[in-house]
């Protein structure tokens, strides 16, 4: 153009200034859209016969980015993002902690108490940017946060924001693509994913050659079919050709395809370090709700009804292990719903029955009774005659509740109408009511997706459904083909669910137990009888299933989330002896000589939930080296933790230095 005379020198300076391509291109035409026609045919004459980035850019570029932006516009439906600051503010972690890798979602939020030693967070905005002017923007980004927590949100937030123009404009293609599309597919090239998923995209090339700037964003890595081996995956540069989904995917983030697009992953913290951390450039966490937040996501709850808000809210706050758990949100809107749902009727119910919910199995059977009389708040209650109502809901409830038992057992949480149908789960039931507050349904290009609500919704069904089938099965449930050993009874299947739990090394089966051992209590028996459970059958195996559970706490190993989880179990089961008589001592300082294996485990439990340790946790002239020595892993996530007359010897002093070094370690205060 300058050669035509078309540009002076100091407006070509003034294009090349302006970065990236769309800007140049933008300031080219301004500037000769005022030197009149010539200008203008000159410049049309000098696209049409020049095969420059102009060119393409003008020709085949901005079409294709206008058709995109088009096909997104639908992408943000729903969404309040005056409602979502909380994600407009990720944390910048290093890598995955021990916790995060090996333990259940809901066991890592309740042992850390929602928080994470972080003290620096990152606007959205600048996810992809570098942090420094001496650095380089990041190409493998992984954002993490456990189950409900708002992954999926944050990128249909990003997106929109994007589309928008309001962030990242140096992007000019934002692809989102989630693992329950991939999972319909074996195999893939490079090419013809982004031409399947984005079919406006006639011209992938500039895509795959890295001649624009590309955001590909990969949602929820947990709920991908295949784990990803990179270990053994088969190198592949050639982006025509095709190969295992999992395979490119791998071959994706390892950078042998897709080269120069930047790659965003958004998986549970435990499916996330199948990523080698070397591999990753940025790794992000989505925080939960701080005070302000759950108050405002209730006041949002019962928008109409902010007297009910506030008595939910004080009931959350009254239990400190519910209010810890209330900082994600997918839990928080199930807990809400149950306590407004019991407020509105505990009126009618005995003063037997009037118990707030406080268990996990109190809570999800009144979500769970709510759903079966179709009594929501929002809506008035539906009048269906009891009978009819308990048999549909019966049959529901059992063939989905196979169907998450055993999705659960295979780590799997993304269904399809096959899965629907293996497992003779009627696709027209889907329709009602109950079906639609358990199960939701995601229509995409080739097949329709079914996923729970949320993981514990699929927990407490699998639970249900164990402790329906163990009363009558002869063979063990965990063995799917019904070829095992005769095994009868409820309490044989029991004993065998909390030993698989066990033996878990993924800890998948932690809270599935934790809802078995509840669904043995008189409450939670009072709740569903009629509907699931028949009235006081608990009685004939509550006092075996204790017996079981506290079997598996006389160990003198070191106490684990294991253990901690097993006190849970018996919580839910409404035993509460043992932990209300060290939680007394504590109280009291009594603790000395108290401290036997099971009373260590109740120790390690009233750690994560009691009030006692809310401020400090008082261990003090009651630790012996061993006590000190099996606690350990448990003392890491006390904030102020006071050990003084122990009479400690130089080997504890060595333990606990080593504790106070650990990613995990909370200890703020120690003396």
């Amino acid at each position: 153009l300058r050669g035509l005379e078309l540009l002076t020198a100091e407006e070509a300076a003034q294009v090349q200034a302006a970065r990236p391509l769309p800007k140049q291109v933008r300031a080219v035409v301004d500037v000769l859209a005022g030197k009149g026609s010539h200008a203008s045919q000159s410049l049309q004459s000098f696209i049409e016969t020049s095969n420059s980035q102009l060119y393409l850019h003008v020709t085949v570029y901005e079409p294709m980015v206008q058709k995109h932006l088009e096909s997104l516009q639908s992408y943000g439906n729903g969404l309040e993002p005056e409602a979502l600051q909380r994600l407009t503010n990720l944390l910048l972690v290093e890598g995955l902690t021990d916790i995060q890798q090996k333990e259940h979602d809901i066991l890592q939020v309740e042992t850390t108490k929602g928080r994470r030693n972080v003290s620096k967070n990152i606007p959205l905005e600048k996810l992809f940017l570098p942090l420094s002017k001496v650095s380089i923007p990041p190409r493998i980004s992984v954002t993490v946060g456990v189950a409900g927590i708002g992954k999926s949100t944050l990128v249909k937030l990003f997106v929109c924001t994007w589309a928008r123009g309001d962030i990242n404009r140096d992007i000019m293609f934002v692809l989102p693509l989630t693992f329950r599309e991939l999972n319909t597919y074996e195999k893939l090239s490079a090419e013809r994913l982004i031409c399947l998923a984005f079919p406006h995209i006639t011209e992938p090339g500039c895509i795959l050659a890295g001649a624009v700037r590309t955001l590909l964003i990969l949602d929820g890595l947990d709920e991908f079919k295949t784990p990803l081996d990179f270990s053994n995956a088969v190198v592949c540069t050639d982006p025509k050709k095709e190969i295992q989904v999992d395979n490119l995917i791998t071959n994706i983030i390892r950078g042998n395809l897709l080269q120069e697009a930047s790659v965003w992953v958004t998986s549970r913290p435990a499916a996330a370090r199948q990523i080698p951390g070397g591999l990753v450039d940025r790794m992000t966490e989505i925080r939960g709700f701080g005070a302000a937040e759950m108050k405002e996501f209730l006041d949002q709850m019962f928008l109409d009804n902010r007297d009910l808000s506030s008595q939910v809210l004080k009931h959350i706050r009254a239990n400190s292990s519910l209010h810890v758990l209330c900082t994600i949100p997918g839990f928080c809107w199930i807990s809400g719903s149950s306590i407004a749902y019991f407020l509105k009727h505990c009126s009618d119910q005995s003063q037997e029955a009037a118990v707030v919910p406080r268990t996990l199995s109190e809570i999800y059977s009144y979500y769970f009774k709510m759903a079966l009389s179709n009594d929501w708040l929002e809506k008035p209650r539906e009048t269906l005659r009891i009978e009819q109502a308990v048999n549909t809901s019966k049959k529901l409830v059992g063939s989905l509740g196979r169907l998450a038992f055993y999705g659960l057992l295979r780590r799997k949480h993304v269904f399809y109408e096959q899965d629907m149908k293996a497992y003779g789960i009627d696709l027209s039931l889907l329709h009602s009511s109950l079906s639609t507050r358990l199960l939701l349904k995601e229509d995409m290009q080739t097949s329709t997706a079914y996923y729970f609500s949320h993981l514990t919704i699929q927990e407490f069904l699998a639970a249900l459904y164990y402790y329906m089938a163990a009363k009558r099965a002869i063979f063990d449930l965990f063995t799917e083909s019904g070829m095992s050993w005769p095994k009868l009874g409820f309490l044989n299947h029991f004993r065998s669910a909390v030993q698989r739990a066990l033996q878990a090394e993924d800890r998948q089966l932690d809270i599935f137990v934790r809802f078995l051992s509840g669904l043995l209590s008189p409450q939670v028996n009072r709740l569903l009888s009629g509907w699931l459970l028949v009235k006081d059958e608990h009685s004939g195996f509550r006092s075996q299933a204790i017996s079981v559970l506290q079997g598996c706490l006389n160990t003198d190993h070191a106490i684990s989330l294991r253990a901690v989880n097993t006190m849970h179990c018996l919580q839910e089961i409404q035993h509460t002896d043992i932990a209300k008589a060290v939680e007394e001592a504590m109280r009291t300082e009594s603790l000395a000589g108290m401290l036997t294996p099971m009373n260590c485990s109740a120790l390690a439990y009233l750690l994560q939930v009691s009030d006692v340790c809310l401020e400090e946790t008082n261990l003090s002239n009651c630790l012996t080296y061993n006590v000190c020595k099996s606690l350990l892993s448990q003392l890491l996530f006390c904030h102020s933790l006071r050990l003084d007359n122990n009479q400690f010897k130089d080997e504890v002093m060595e333990l606990l230095g080593s504790v106070l070094s650990v990613k995990d370690c909370q200890i703020q205060r120690l003396r």
